[in-house]
């Protein structure tokens, strides 16, 4: 198993799932011995638990990060696979309506070489933008991006650079990262003025952003973060202190300061990078909207067990509240 250094959680299931609604990527995708060219798209993911396939499997890590046990995935797998989820994960679901195989762990052993014809995921649950979020027991983002690196390495040898320029720059990246940086933040940064800290996490996403773009990435899609003041442990921390378990305020507030920073980081790099495109969806309005009115998206739901099952709702089922769109380049 690997262990990741310090150098350089959010447990929740996705009730909310993401699809591209315009996958129609005219992606020049590869299968590494025959060097033929398909019409599919390719995604490289990155992200924390709400992306994770099992890549935590793999680490040197606690059971606080991983979900390789009951009752994680009962519902669509029947056995655990690694994914904080009973079903499937937000990349699950891109993925199908992009007529692609699931996307796997990178770390997983048994992928075959021609799987980077349709990407990797190298989400790890409890993994923040900094590196020193859960340092030791996730694989960072800066890991990740090391990870898609070696991807990339293989690839030129079998394609060229020609070859694997074209493959990265029609291949979509997702991205979802920065909610263990404020849910867990490590010690080292107490000291530091908000504002500042928001600064670095957020410098951090755009620094792996350019770093992809750099290797001939294009087309991201990017989820910002949701109302981390909302979520359960939140809201019971608020009863603890003689509250009435409503959402923390003060958490909110530094996601929002968090999100529109993002989003006028992604307006400026979308002006300094030619061919640079991106969707960014709001997780956050989204949360707090089915939170509002949950009947809305959930048809029904039971307790058992200390598990929470939810039902969809038959007219308005939760995967249409999300759409994220990557454009296709002409």
């Amino acid at each position: 198993m690997a262990k990741y250094s310090c150098n350089h959680k959010q447990l929740c299931c996705s009730v909310i799932f993401v699809i591209i609604s315009c996958v129609a990527i005219p992606s020049d995708s590869i299968r590494l011995h025959q060097q033929t060219t398909t019409n599919h798209a390719t995604l490289f993911v990155f992200g924390d638990s709400l992306f994770d396939p099992g890549n935590n499997n793999y680490i040197n890590t606690t059971t606080y990060f991983q979900a390789n046990f009951s009752p994680y995935g009962e519902t669509s797998f029947k056995h655990p696979t690694g994914r904080f989820c009973n079903g499937r994960i937000i990349p699950d679901f891109i993925a199908e309506f992009a007529n692609l195989p699931l996307i796997p762990p990178f770390l997983e052993p048994k992928h075959h070489r021609h799987q980077v014809a349709y990407g990797f995921n190298f989400a790890s649950a409890g993994a923040g933008a900094l590196s020193e979020t859960n340092c030791g027991l996730v694989i960072h983002l800066h890991k990740q991006l090391k990870n898609f690196k070696k991807v990339r390495k293989q690839m030129k040898a079998e394609l060229g650079e020609s070859g694997t320029n074209k493959v990265l720059g029609n291949a979509v990246y997702l991205l979802s990262i920065g909610s263990n940086d404020y849910f867990s933040p490590s010690p080292s940064f107490g000291s530091f003025p908000p504002d500042e800290y928001i600064s670095m996490v957020i410098g951090n996403i755009t620094t792996v952003i350019q770093e992809i773009y750099d290797k001939g990435g294009r087309k991201f899609g990017i989820l910002n973060l949701g109302p981390l003041g909302c979520l359960p442990v939140s809201r019971a921390k608020n009863v603890t202190g003689g509250g009435d378990g409503s959402c923390d305020p003060q958490a909110n507030d530094v996601v929002e300061l968090h999100n529109y920073g993002l989003a006028m980081s992604l307006l400026q790099l979308q002006a300094q990078l030619q061919g640079f495109r991106y969707s960014l969806f709001d997780s956050f309005s989204a949360a707090l909207a089915a939170q509002s009115n949950p009947t809305k998206y959930v048809a029904s739901f039971n307790y058992n067990n200390n598990n929470l099952y939810l039902k969809n709702s038959p007219t308005k089922p939760l995967i249409c509240m999300m759409s994220l769109t990557i454009l296709s380049s002409n």
